[in-house]
């Protein structure tokens, strides 16, 4: 599936417009696309945890089906929800407010690194799944010989600058978690090898200790701006970041001469028996 024309109907959302300029968030979206079935008359669940403003939700949205929104973090929730113009439930990651069997695909975006126990939440997907519904989960690959891991731990933006609780997964230990809630694993992916990773570093490291100290005088517990209010804030250095944007993506392309087995975030679908 390819995501080249909702990309291009970006102009009127502050969402939309940062994520045609997410190098990672593009290539999470297009690694978790080639793994998600058809959803045409399919009823669908996207969760996340904080690092979302809406725009990935939208691009889901325009793949067809019916989908219903929910966030473990209520931060964002009034901004994604103006983007859709529908509800986005704030929920506990140990209860998902859905009937049981009622969802035919969810989709767990960077959440289960935020958990203390994974399986409360996992059990979860697998109650509101239909039999034979699938969940599509991703997290970071957590692999501590990765050496974009190793670079961004030393310069400080280790798991809980992120506010992880883990490093993350790998696909071994996340296809094992999943399987101890009952979810057969059929399939896995990733994205985000070494250039891109450097990239997402920059610009995070600056978001986190340079521009957000420089207003706040602390640095900041979030990554990126989550609001419209911190995007206009910074507005110098994003337009700045658009500049530089065409030489970062030439730089992201060098990924594809890197192996599979680096990628910085791992995917497992997995089948609701």
């Amino acid at each position: 599936m390819t995501t080249n024309t909702a990309i291009q109907s970006t102009d009127q959302h502050w969402q939309l417009k940062m994520f045609s300029r997410s190098l990672k968030k593009q290539l999470k979206l297009e690694a978790m696309l080639d793994l998600m079935p058809s959803v045409t008359n399919r009823v669908c669940l996207l969760v996340t945890c904080g690092d979302n403003n809406g725009a990935l939700n939208w691009h889901f949205r325009a793949q067809g089906g019916r989908w219903l929104w929910a966030d473990i973090v209520a931060e964002s929730l009034k901004e994604m929800s103006s983007l859709l113009n529908e509800p986005v439930y704030y929920v506990a990651s140990t209860h998902l407010p859905f009937a049981g069997q009622q969802f035919d695909c969810v989709v767990a975006i960077d959440v289960l690194e935020h958990l203390d126990d994974d399986q409360p939440f996992l059990r979860e997907l697998y109650r509101i799944l239909c039999p034979g519904g699938q969940a599509i989960v991703t997290v970071p690959n957590g692999d501590p010989q990765l050496l974009a891991n190793r670079i961004k731990w030393l310069v400080g933006m280790t798991p809980a600058v992120y506010g992880h609780i883990r490093a993350g997964y790998m696909v071994t230990e996340l296809s094992q978690s999943l399987q101890q809630a009952g979810l057969n694993p059929v399939e896995q992916g990733g994205y985000s090898r070494f250039f891109t990773e450097m990239i997402e570093l920059i610009i995070n490291f600056s978001y986190v200790f340079v521009l957000s100290r420089q207003k706040k005088g602390t640095p900041s517990r979030q990554i990126a701006p989550t609001t419209s209010g911190e995007l206009k804030t910074h507005g110098a250095a994003y337009k700045l970041y658009g500049a530089l944007y065409p030489l970062m993506r030439l730089v992201s392309q060098l990924d594809k001469l890197l192996p599979a087995q680096t990628d910085n975030a791992v995917i497992v679908t997995a089948v609701k028996p």
